[in-house]
């Protein structure tokens, strides 16, 4: 058929072109790109799932970044406590050093203590200024805020808490065994010994956990007198004592099955009784069913030990690890040692400890903000009126002239007892940052690099354009383009054909 008016090949060849060009377009953008998807309509789904991607892939490199900066937080706060570390042990040399009364003149004992007083100066200096962008790290500022710490609580640290915003976290605790000293009770029948002869000798060697002593007396020294030399030597033996009746009490200086009391009978004497076991309740009670006659332990071959009792407790609903009077929890949500007063640790009840009110160094480690993915860390007070403790005797702030520890007057076994508890405070501290560190940040760097490795790998394949694929689609589409502008050319010229047969 030979129509002129309306060209159907040409029409066709047109259409042809048209779709030819414009897929031959779309695999120029896609090369110049470098993309896959442009704009929405290249592929709904796919734009949908890839952008999702993309903000994964910014929140999740945030979050290494915000492990990255913890990182730095905290090798600032080490490297202050490492300063400190080590002038505290300079400190305990300084102290060990002034002991040594007969050899020393009090004007070098003068000197040392102004050592240890600019050690103390720069200590307090160095846990005030430590910061890092203007935030104080070492001066109690990360530390955990509480209200309402029951009276049963005699020392308590919280090293984490995870609270969410403006929430309050209470700390109960229910004390399910109570701690116990370490007890024996030597019976005599009266208050007084009496042995077999004037020249007799009773003679027992009583043991701790700190050491042993062998102690001799003779027929008629009283209980109380027993008790008091006994006591004289606690720092030596790590037992104290007691008299009640015709009893003689020997205890362990602290609770918990690190102390422990032993008895092993050397010479009798001719004195009559027997050795008992604190009762399982109460360790001022004599346990009658556990006698042991003094005869039956003459001769030193037998020695009779009981142990102390570490406190078993819950908190918050948690079982906690006991240790004497100390009771500790660690989980992701709460880190924290509490050691209770002896009365609250040898009594089966429940106690509202403390509130948790805030605080604390937070760091969001993960790429979603939830509580889940932060991790907090309590950083106390390093000044030298924070460390030390009642128990020891005092705080670093009392080895300073004019203060009970002193070196030049003072207590110097107090002082020594502080400086080794601070330096296990601050040990303790580096210890927990270090591991906070390797286990915790460490461990989540690595993890979020490999997430964004395969969210990354995830969105090109669905995003990125494949080189490849493209480049054999613009070397079809350029033939295409060819082959449709040639047939458009033939279709354009076919209606002059008709002129042929207008003759």
């Amino acid at each position: 058929m030979s129509r002129i008016n309306t060209n159907v090949g040409s029409m066709l060849a047109q259409r042809i072109l048209r779709n030819q060009n414009f897929d031959l377009s779309k695999t120029m953008e896609r090369l110049s790109t470098g993309l896959a998807i442009n704009r929405g309509a290249d592929n709904p789904a796919g734009l949908i799932a890839s952008e999702k991607l993309r903000a994964e892939k910014a929140a999740i490199t945030s979050a290494i970044g915000n492990a990255e900066r913890a990182d730095q937080v905290v090798n600032i706060a080490e490297g202050g406590l490492q300063e400190i570390n080590a002038m505290l042990i300079e400190l305990q040399g300084l102290v060990t050093e002034t002991a040594n009364t007969a050899g020393l003149s009090r004007e070098e004992r003068e000197a040392n203590q102004l050592q240890i007083d600019s050690i103390l100066q720069t200590i307090d200096r160095v846990a005030s200024t430590t910061n890092f962008q203007g935030t104080r790290l070492l001066n109690g500022s990360f530390d955990f805020t509480t209200s309402g710490v029951s009276s049963s609580v005699r020392d308590f640290k919280i090293h984490s808490a995870k609270l969410l915003h403006d929430e309050s976290r209470p700390v109960q605790v229910l004390v399910t065994a109570s701690a116990q000293h370490g007890a024996l009770f030597l019976s005599a029948g009266a208050g007084a010994l009496n042995l077999s002869s004037p020249g007799a000798v009773f003679s027992f060697d009583l043991g701790g956990k700190e050491g042993s002593r062998v102690f001799s007396f003779a027929s008629g020294t009283a209980l109380s007198s027993i008790a008091t030399n006994v006591n004289s030597f606690r720092s030596v033996t790590g037992v104290s004592a007691f008299a009640s009746g015709n009893y003689l009490g020997f205890r362990s200086a602290e609770l918990g099955s690190d102390h422990f009391v032993s008895f092993r009978m050397i010479e009798q004497g001719g004195q009559a009784g027997g050795v008992f076991h604190a009762s399982a309740s109460d360790t001022a009670m004599v346990n009658a069913s556990s006698v042991r006659t003094l005869s039956s332990l003459a001769g030193g071959t037998e020695t009779i030990r009981d142990m102390g009792q570490d406190v078993r407790a819950i908190i918050n609903g948690m079982t906690a690890t006991g240790r004497g009077a100390t009771a500790s929890v660690n989980t992701d949500f709460l880190d924290l040692r509490l050691t209770l007063t002896d009365a609250g640790a040898q009594s089966l009840s429940s106690i509202d400890a403390m509130t948790i009110t805030g605080g604390g160094a937070v760091f969001n480690l993960g790429p979603k903000v939830n509580i889940l993915n932060q991790v907090s860390i309590g950083v106390g007070n390093i000044a030298i009126r924070h460390l030390g403790g009642h128990d020891v005797g005092g705080f670093l702030n009392d080895l300073g002239a004019g203060y009970k520890a002193n070196v030049v007057d003072g207590d110097l076994e107090a002082a020594q007892r502080i400086v080794e508890r601070s330096i296990d405070l601050v040990s303790n501290l580096r210890g927990r940052l270090g591991a906070f560190q390797k286990n915790t940040v460490g461990a989540t760097i690595r993890s979020l690099g490999v997430s964004l490795e395969n969210t990354s790998a995830a969105e090109s394949s669905i995003r990125d354009t494949d080189f490849a694929a493209e480049t054999a689609k613009l070397t079809r589409g350029q033939i295409l383009v060819q082959a449709a502008t040639s047939m458009l050319g033939i279709s354009n010229n076919s209606p002059q054909s008709v002129l042929q047969l207008l003759g």
